[in-house]
């Protein structure tokens, strides 16, 4: 894996530019950044010429300097988080030094992000032809989140949810659908394999994520397959400036229970801007907790140790290598006995994953900004030891190994048709080999996957018009025949305060294990294993959605409302059925085709903020998961249309309150409506529909300013202060840990430090 890894690498670094040193000039530029409504100076703004790779952030003073730039003319910009970026032409004249000077309005409501899930190319998330809610940093704080897990709920239409009670597997459900329907890319790159995403979102820090952009409904024309539900974009941090932090954030459940998180982060650039490099690592350690003090953990201990780094280095005016490696070492373990080995518990369920990824992408645009080229390549290597046991089973040790590597190249042409318009094409390979053996078990997976692709589309867009149309081919190697996804949308800009989208996009999942059929769980005393149907056929996906989104301001306070109505269509859905037991007793569900199901609903999303002050978020989800036919998944009960853990609303806000210049407090909160869940206890199947449940917390934190330079901010607050927690939990070893439900972490105060340099 390595060597293929290393040799595509070899291959990027051929096309890179011999002569990539830039042409002395000595044209400059200086100038400084300041806050409209202060007239303070603002440090740490990103300066940059758009359509190059030249940029640079203001110093602690908010000046910059930018020397040896290339002659002729440019947009030159200015963009710093929760400000409006401001742009200026300027022609660069030879043995000139002149003075640009910006002056940024502060914007609360961050509407004019640049994203690149919509299209693969960066563009305006308002002017986006689907829409893309980004989560970024000023979320994570807010709500005190550590890792992914913790922070994806502040979205309209997604919601995280626990699956086991024994080893705290969660699942991200996008406009209702399952964990297994979203493709999840790291730097847009599908290496986040099925085997990935059974623990993935616990596992990724917040210290390696700039942002994360979400797309709902089908995105199989560019992302290929899985992305039925949605699209979930991991983007790591890049290298900004040179600075160092420290943080911490310690949770204290009850019952001396704890939940620490350490995180060590670095940012070294050159003083050239030339190269860069940003370096994290996180240490957490979450002590096991029994809510109902029958012995055996509710939620599982965690140690997880995370270390990394992104780098770049600019080749040329117009190219940019980039490089990233991350390497997670999580151990898991749920159960009771923990002071004994894994085999000497009454129930034991015990992970230990090592991962090891990496991804290299080289970028290269002409002068013009008309052509674009990007060539990548991606690898994720996951080695798991498990054991899953009851009654102190001596022997139900597992191993599985997951390798997975990604390598494409897509170009865009800029052109004049009708309207400004780009073209890209491109062209992808997957490659996915898995092997999962449990000999105890009689469980033994061998799938290899080769997925061949190519795609292309066409966006039309102006301020007040965009279109787009495109279609990607996919050979997948356990399908018979190619499968096209076609995807087409529309914005209609009335005035720039009314945005009308609609759009329609496709989607398919191969007939292979996902991430829920790795998962072995307790049920009972015994093991429940998922095995697939041998007729098992390709799961396709339709999807439309109809939005309205409208912007108002009323004096300093900026408003946007938005109105989404969506529907999939699923053929072939894959249902899940109970068909018996193995020759070890152990119960067996299998993985089949059902006739069909829908999905719809209604997102509606608000947001009202007052720059520097108060900003506030909320969101709400009404939706309809059905089968087409009542499906049975036990012989005990009689079938239905309804699909589990799909509750019919759920919703959540955050708010954000500036007391005074260091001084701030946040409050948020999430409510899950009544779902209908499965409950296996003492060899009877029930089916239950849950109460509704409302997660409140609060976020108190105050920034020292010690120099210039040097910042300490101290924060303590309270997660799930109401403790909205599932009241019937089963007790002892018969317990089914498939039975869980509402919110995953109990009430819990924490406190924390963040130091920057």
């Amino acid at each position: 894996m390595k060597s293929i890894y290393y040799g595509l690498l070899a291959a990027v670094l051929s096309f890179i530019p011999v002569a990539a040193s830039a042409q002395k000039t000595d044209a400059n530029i200086n100038g400084h950044v300041v806050d409209a409504r202060t007239n303070e100076h603002l440090p740490y703004v990103i300066v940059s010429l758009k359509g190059t790779t030249i940029g640079i952030t203001t110093d602690a003073t908010g000046h910059y300097f930018l020397k040896d730039i290339p002659v002729g003319e440019f947009t030159i910009t200015a963009s710093y988080l929760g400000y409006k970026t401001d742009e200026q032409q300027i022609t660069v004249v030879a043995n000139r030094t002149q003075e640009i000077n910006f002056v940024l309005e502060e914007e609360s409501l961050s509407l004019n992000e640049v994203v690149v899930s919509a299209t693969r190319n960066e563009s305006s998330k308002r002017d986006a032809g689907v829409i893309v809610n980004v989560i970024s940093g000023k979320v994570f704080d807010a709500v005190a989140g550590s890792n992914m897990a913790e922070t994806m709920n502040f979205q309209p239409g997604l919601r995280v949810e626990n699956n086991c009670g024994n080893c705290g597997t969660t699942q991200l459900r996008i406009n209702g659908l399952e964990g297994q329907y979203s493709q999840v890319l790291l730097d847009s790159r599908p290496v986040f394999s099925s085997l990935a995403a059974v623990y993935g979102l616990e596992q990724l820090p917040a210290a390696m994520i700039e942002r994360v952009e979400v797309i709902r409904g089908g995105g199989s024309a560019l992302f290929g397959s899985n992305a039925i539900g949605g699209v979930v974009n991991v983007i790591t941090k890049e290298p900004l400036r040179n600075s160092i932090s420290l943080s911490n954030i310690t949770n204290m459940l009850a019952d001396g229970a704890n939940d620490v998180n350490t995180s060590l982060n670095g940012s070294f650039v050159s003083d050239d801007y030339r190269a860069g490099v940003y370096l994290f690592g996180m240490v957490k350690n979450r002590d096991q907790y029994d809510r109902n003090n029958d012995g055996f953990s509710d939620i599982p201990q965690i140690k997880s140790e995370t270390t990394g780094f992104r780098g770049y280095y600019r080749t040329g005016t117009y190219s940019r290598l980039t490089a990233e490696y991350h390497h997670i070492h999580e151990m898991r373990r749920g159960g009771n006995n923990f002071n004994r080995p894994p085999h000497e518990a009454d129930i034991a369920e015990y992970l230990d994953h090592l991962i090891d990824g990496g991804s290299t992408h080289f970028n290269l645009f002409s002068p013009d900004g008309k052509h674009r080229l990007n060539i990548y390549a991606s690898a994720q290597s996951i080695r798991r030891n498990s054991y899953f046991g009851a009654e102190r089973m001596t022997d139900n040790y597992g191993n599985t190994s997951d390798k997975t590597f990604v390598t494409g190249a897509h170009y865009t042409y800029g052109f004049e048709f009708l309207m400004p318009s780009e073209l890209t094409a491109g062209a992808e390979y997957n490659y996915n080999d898995l092997e999962d053996s449990f000999a105890s078990l009689n469980r033994s997976i061998m799938q290899t996957a080769h997925i061949a692709g190519g795609f292309v589309q066409n966006e039309w867009k102006t301020g007040q018009v965009g279109i787009l149309a495109g279609a990607r081919a996919d050979k997948h190697s356990m399908m018979n025949k190619p499968v096209i996804s076609p995807r087409g949308t529309l914005r209609y800009s009335v005035n720039p305060s009314v945005n009308f989208r609609a759009s329609y996009s496709s989607g398919y999942r191969a007939p292979q294990a996902y991430n829920e059929d790795l998962h072995i769980e307790a049920v009972g005393g015994t093991l429940g294993l998922i095995e697939l149907s041998k007729d098992l056929k390709p799961e396709r996906s339709h999807s439309v959605s109809v939005s309205a989104d409208l912007y108002r301001n009323f004096g300093s306070v900026q408003a946007n409302v938005l109105v989404e109505g969506f529907h999939t269509l699923l053929d072939n859905v894959f249902a899940i059925e109970k068909t018996g037991e193995d020759a070890q007793g152990n119960i067996v569900y299998t993985r089949r085709n059902a006739s069909g199901a829908t999905v719809g609903g209604l997102n509606a999303e608000a947001k009202i903020g007052i720059p520097g002050r108060f900003e506030m978020q909320l969101g709400y989800t009404l939706q309809r998961s059905r089968y087409a036919n009542p499906e049975q998944w036990s012989v005990m009960l009689a079938p239905q249309r309804k699909m589990f853990r799909a509750p019919d609303n759920y919703g959540y806000f955050t708010s954000n309150l500036t007391l005074s210049r260091d001084l701030k407090v946040s409050v948020f909160g999430n409510h899950t409506g009544s779902m209908l869940v499965k409950h296996t206890l003492n060899g009877i199947d029930m089916e239950k529909n849950t109460p509704s449940f409302f997660d409140l917390g609060a976020k108190l934190s105050y920034r020292l300013r010690i120099s210039k330079t040097l910042d300490i901010e101290l924060n303590g607050g309270v997660k799930n202060i109401l403790d909205s927690f599932q009241e019937d939990l089963d007790y002892g070893q018969m317990k089914d840990a498939a039975y869980v439900y509402g919110p995953s972490l109990p009430r819990m105060v924490f406190v924390g430090i963040k130091v920057g340099v």
